[in-house]
């Protein structure tokens, strides 16, 4: 049986190193698996009153379907100010609304990954992502770490994953995360 994992990244950015990184998991992915990149576009800021005057949007449903039915979420977040980026905190509170958010998140697997131009890579907001997936009773991917530092030099002028070593750790990832969130299919 085919693992097929939902990717989605923090940033709109159509030039994102996130989706970069993304593209290039999905890329090195082993064989049986999917990653299926998703995107956040079309959702507005949570507002409750807008939910209670017109319902969940049509692309949050979209998305929550497609998680709730993947065997793994794989996340490709930035980090702004030392902390998790508002646009992906965003699309992951609409996607607990509507009274089903068990039925999307609950050991739901879900590997964490970033990618950053600075320095010191995604390790605050892996660990702020971390406390709102153990909430949504997801489970979390420890098998490795996954976070670039210094991604304006690992990606080439067309966002292809150009550095080799680097190529490799997230092709060990893909695969480590792959078997993980294969491991403990729900339902």
């Amino acid at each position: 049986m085919a693992t097929k994992l939902i990717g989605l990244a923090g940033s709109l950015r159509k030039r994102s190193l996130n989706h970069a990184l993304l593209r290039a998991a999905a890329e090195l992915a082993p064989e049986g698996v999917e990653i299926d990149i998703r995107t956040l576009h079309g959702i507005p800021v949570y507002d409750g009153d807008l939910e209670e005057a017109e319902g969940l949007p049509d692309a949050v449903v979209k998305l929550k379907d497609a998680v709730a039915a993947a065997d793994g979420l794989l996340i490709a977040s930035p980090e702004y100010n030392g902390s998790l980026p508002g646009t992906l905190k965003n699309g992951i509170d609409w996607m607990t609304r509507g009274g089903d958010a068990s039925r999307v998140f609950g050991g739901l697997p879900v590997g964490l990954m970033g990618v950053t131009p600075g320095r010191l890579a995604t390790a605050v907001a892996q660990s702020h992502w971390l406390q709102v997936f153990m909430r949504l009773s997801t489970a979390p991917y420890f098998g490795s770490m996954m976070q670039l530092g210094g991604g304006s030099k690992l990606f080439d002028d067309d966002l292809k994953l150009a550095d080799d070593a680097t190529r490799d750790r997230v092709a060990r990832y893909v695969e480590g995360f792959a078997a993980f969130a294969a491991q403990n299919r729900r339902g």
